[in-house]
């Protein structure tokens, strides 16, 4: 069945002058920017109740609802990809996933998604919404996801996600040496200037990211960082932030920078790996039905691990 969606926000004084339909776009990140501007249009994304236009301009202080119905994941073909599955029972399943996977499909991603894998996998979850999905992982990062095959245990993870008590940790390797671990406090919303990318901002949502120190290289560092929220890219944002984009990121790093004297494999293992180094590794929540603690860890994925190999023979020879 189709899932109904009962969302309201209200918009904050400092979007004052700003477009309904971008503070819509704001505020409920959760959907697409289309999508909205299709609910808007349709009456099923009001402002204090009254039907509105997207280019209509907010005083602030006003309440935008959303009163909406979301397709049901039946419309989604099931595809016989391969899962790497790392935990499974009647309630939910783990998956380690592939670089180059897209979760969701969307424009430009219409099939060939972990959504089409998983109703393939498992068909009852077509009845779901999202096909149990509760978050998701950027297309080139690597890493486990928590799938629900009930609504029940899709609700208590939503939940869980919610109050972060969900353990979500990333192993990273980033550009430059760092001292010591730290965090990162810092806002998080769409990019001023380009929309398909997020920045640290006055105006954004809550951010917090932990990370410490695994192991120094001589221009790069091994980090592991703990999500205290799940923002869209928040690793990646909250790395650039403090100088120290991730290896490969082709939204936040910037030019490809070589350490004086680098080895020849290094510079080569540098230039080909053309994607974030980002691999979520260690998921922990309650599970849904037993209320028992579920723990699952996956190793790092190839590219990764020789990345690593490389940087450690420079370090030794250098």
């Amino acid at each position: 069945m189709a899932e109904t969606i009962e969302q309201s926000r209200t918009v904050p004084d400092h979007m004052m002058g700003w477009r309904l339909d971008q503070a819509a776009a704001d505020l409920f990140d959760d959907f697409s920017r289309e999508r909205l501007k299709q609910w808007i249009k349709d009456g099923s994304l009001t402002c204090d109740g009254a039907p509105s236009k997207p280019k209509n301009k907010l005083l602030g202080g006003e309440t935008l609802t959303i009163d909406a119905r979301l397709e049901d994941s039946a419309r989604w073909t099931p595809q016989a990809i391969e899962l790497d599955i790392r935990y499974e029972d009647d309630h939910v399943l783990v998956i380690n996933k592939p670089a180059g996977l897209v979760v969701h499909p969307a424009a430009g991603n219409p099939d060939g998604t972990l959504l089409n894998a998983l109703l393939h996998h498992c068909p009852p979850l077509a009845a779901l919404p999202r096909a149990g999905i509760v978050h998701r992982l950027d297309k080139q990062t690597t890493g486990l996801m928590v799938v629900a095959k009930t609504l029940v245990a899709q609700t208590s993870l939503v939940e869980q996600l919610q109050e972060k008590t969900v353990t979500r940790e990333y192993d990273a390797i980033a550009m430059g040496t760092m001292i010591a671990g730290g965090r990162v406090d810092a806002p998080i919303g769409r990019h001023p200037r380009d929309r398909k990318r997020q920045a640290v901002v006055s105006t954004g949502k809550p951010a917090v990211t932990h990370y410490r120190v695994q192991e120094r290289f001589r221009g790069h560092t091994h980090i592991r960082c703990r999500l205290e929220t799940g923002r869209t890219h928040q690793i990646r944002v909250h790395m650039a932030h403090v100088h120290h984009a991730l290896v490969g990121d082709p939204a936040y790093g910037g030019r490809l920078k070589m350490v004086a004297g680098a080895s020849e494999a290094l510079k080569e293992a540098l230039r080909h790996f053309h994607r974030q180094a980002l691999h979520a590794r260690r998921l922990a929540f309650v599970h849904p039905a037993s209320g028992e603690a579920v723990t699952v860890e996956a190793e790092l994925p190839d590219d990764m691990t020789v990345l690593l190999h490389h940087l450690r023979l420079d370090n030794d020879n250098a």
